[in-house]
């Protein structure tokens, strides 16, 4: 028999961006394993470049960013860091994204708009992606926008753990600010020993982006404490309205609990001055100092993601790590 046989060595790289790199940090850290020291700068007219100071020939490759402002030079600064590894021969790429940049252009609204949440799937699988690893995706139907896997990772675990060891004692009501997020609040009072459901019915303008009227609450909330649930907090209007709504309907008291925190200005004004007793938030976008009021418990998913990464590298199953949901 002639020829030459040799077995592959797996090789797990972490990378990460100058976004959420303290996340990327402990994500690696609990994954056994190092940050992969790389370059990143930008040229005095604003483009970026990026170089890898070790050899990544064959390796299997997870590369994090966090989309947060400024969201396009992030998203652009982890497609160079992708086709960088795709040059250099990396065996397989998962692009790793806390917060998936342009979520919540899913579909188009009117005539003439775009859908630049598919418009950035296509960007990461043209630089050279194999595969998305995304937490709390604004909408489901996003998974079909990138050609090949998608992880859909869910904060759920990690908030409802904490929500119900400090309030579990506690009459609970389960809210949804809207009704399309009802199928996450089931997941919540599932998670909460049934607790039970309501929404806040409401209207949104079009034509005013981050503006929404709270009109009246839908369910049982006098006397309950209503732990209010999102996927992110971005100006914070339309959650902080919705504590307002439960509030005037009776409940004892208002918890909100989300996966993103953008908070755009005026948020953070306004969720410290809200009726919410506490604001709960993971730490998939990176927060200032000046974004952090007393209300305020950021949680970790780094445990999460760090299992997430085992289980691809490994071959192994992502999914039966919500068999529970």
């Amino acid at each position: 028999m002639t020829g030459i046989t040799k077995k592959t060595r797996k090789n797990l790289m972490i990378f990460s961006g100058r976004v959420g790199r303290d996340l990327a940090e402990e994500v690696a850290e609990l994954a056994g394993t190092e940050l992969v020291p790389t370059q990143i700068y930008d040229f005095a007219n604003g483009e970026i470049f990026v170089r890898y100071e070790e050899s990544v020939r064959g390796c299997d490759a997870f590369v994090f960013q966090s989309h947060a402002a400024p969201i396009n030079e992030a998203i652009m600064e982890q497609l160079i860091m992708v086709d960088a590894l795709k040059r250099a021969s990396a065996k397989r790429i998962s692009v790793v994204l806390p917060f998936y940049g342009y979520a919540r252009q899913d579909k188009k609204h009117r005539g003439r708009e775009p859908i630049s949440a598919r418009l950035v799937a296509d960007l990461f699988k043209t630089a050279g992606a194999n595969r998305l690893m995304a937490v709390d995706l604004h909408t489901d139907q996003i998974q079909g926008f990138f050609n090949g896997p998608v992880d859909h990772l869910m904060a759920l675990p990690v908030l409802s753990a904490y929500v119900g060891e400090k309030y579990a004692r506690q009459d609970l009501t389960i809210v949804s600010p809207d009704a399309g997020r009802i199928k996450v609040a089931e997941h919540w009072s599932r998670r909460l020993g049934n607790a039970p459901l309501a929404f806040i019915h409401k209207t949104r303008d079009i034509h005013r982006p981050n503006v929404s009227v709270a009109n009246r609450v839908v369910g049982d909330v006098a006397g309950r404490v209503c732990i209010v649930v999102d996927d992110m907090i971005d100006t914070g209007g339309t959650i902080v309205k919705a504590a307002e709504a439960c509030m005037e309907a009776g409940a004892a008291g208002v918890v909100i609990a989300a996966t993103h925190a953008i908070f755009s200005d005026p948020a953070v004004e306004k969720l410290a001055g809200s009726s919410a007793q506490e604001v709960i938030v993971t730490n998939t976008l990176p927060l200032t100092p000046e974004q952090h009021f007393d209300k305020l418990t950021v949680l970790s998913v780094a445990p999460l993601i760090a299992e997430a990464v085992r289980a691809v590298f490994e071959d192994g199953s992502v999914t039966s790590l919500f068999d529970e949901l």
